[in-house]
């Protein structure tokens, strides 16, 4: 089979592989489509300390069910459409004793920490899949990053009413919004990119904040009766952004980081404590968030054709993350298809 490497950074190839066969509670998945997300794009640019190379990445999937194995249950047969979640988890530490196993010490994710899914088959374990036949491959290739951002919502506590102000309107950022509106939050939408904050008004926001073009402090003041939301969620990883979101939240509110920084930040950190502020981290997803973001797609409040900004076949994926690397901003999100129905 056709198996797409990054073998060092800045270097990409095309290897033969035999495809692998599944064990006892595996599932073999013929793979029809796999996005690229942002640590791959860190991967092929060399600056994702998290892997080894080569690598094969990829962890958004559509795939189809070729072959399960003997201990499989029967509901999951030959031909079913499904994503999956691509994380790992110990059973053993103190996130999972939580029953919070998207927070694993050990986890390792597919195409970061090991193999992942570009490539035409893969095994996986059957309990990581979420199947929805209504879905084409290449919307259930988008749930796993819209999952992150309503996984974000939930950590956010955010409730019916509540004004919440997303940083960042990426793939991530715009799950936030979703998430948001699932909920009955009003939603302000912050980033630097008019496509994407057009983006985020369809999905729901409420408002949309240009921040190459206004200061976003004095914006989200504004349109919250001079408070600040109760919920900002961090979505770029920047320091600046960082910042931005304890000194935009209202008093009593709650910031929720999803992005990761890419340098020391230094705050005033008396907004901490006079704000009494909850300040949470939200990484990977859980199963509910899945569920969720799949009723989203089908409920068609999320239209997935308008996330996407280019389609390659698998020969193509080396020169797709070459052209995203040289222009980042030019991208939302990437599909590489490896098959059809």
């Amino acid at each position: 089979m056709n198996v797409f490497v990054i073998t060092e950074p800045g270097r990409t190839q095309i290897v033969q592989r035999p495809a692998p066969a599944p064990g006892a509670e595996e599932v073999l998945l013929r793979v029809g489509t796999v996005g690229l997300c942002g640590s791959d794009l860190k991967t092929f640019r060399g600056a994702n300390p998290l892997v080894a190379y080569p690598l094969v990445p990829g962890h958004e999937v559509g795939a189809w069910v070729e072959r399960t194995g003997a201990s499989v249950p029967d509901r999951i047969r030959a031909g079913l459409r499904v994503t999956l979640a691509p994380y790992s988890s110990c059973g053993r530490c103190s996130a999972c004793r939580q029953a919070r196993p998207n927070g694993c010490r050990d986890n390792r994710t597919l195409g970061v920490q090991r193999d992942g899914c570009l490539q035409e088959y893969v095994c996986v374990p059957w309990q990581a899949l979420h199947a929805s036949p209504e879905l084409s491959v290449d919307e259930l290739a988008l749930v796993e990053p819209l999952t992150i951002g309503f996984h974000a919502i939930g950590r956010g506590r955010v409730a019916a009413g509540e004004t919440v102000a997303v940083l960042g309107c990426g793939t991530v950022g715009l799950g936030a919004v979703a998430g948001a509106v699932a909920r009955g939050a009003t939603v302000i939408a912050v980033d630097v990119d008019a496509d994407k904050l057009r983006l985020a008004t369809q999905i729901g926001a409420r408002h949309a904040v240009n921040s190459r073009e206004q200061e976003p402090g004095p914006a989200l003041r504004a349109l919250t009766g001079g408070e600040g939301p109760e919920v900002v969620v961090e979505a770029v990883g920047l320091p600046q952004t960082f910042v931005a979101a304890v000194e935009a939240v209202c008093f009593a509110g709650r910031v929720v980081y999803i992005g990761y920084a890419k340098e020391p930040v230094a705050y005033e950190t008396q907004h901490f404590v006079r704000k009494e502020l909850d300040i949470l981290g939200s990484r990977n997803a859980m199963p509910d968030d899945f569920r969720a973001v799949i009723a989203c797609l089908r409920a068609g409040t999320v239209r997935a054709g308008s996330l996407i900004s280019r389609t390659v076949p698998l020969s193509d994926a080396g020169n797709a993350l070459a052209d995203w690397a040289a222009a980042p901003a030019a991208f939302k999100k990437i599909l590489v298809r490896l098959a059809e129905a």
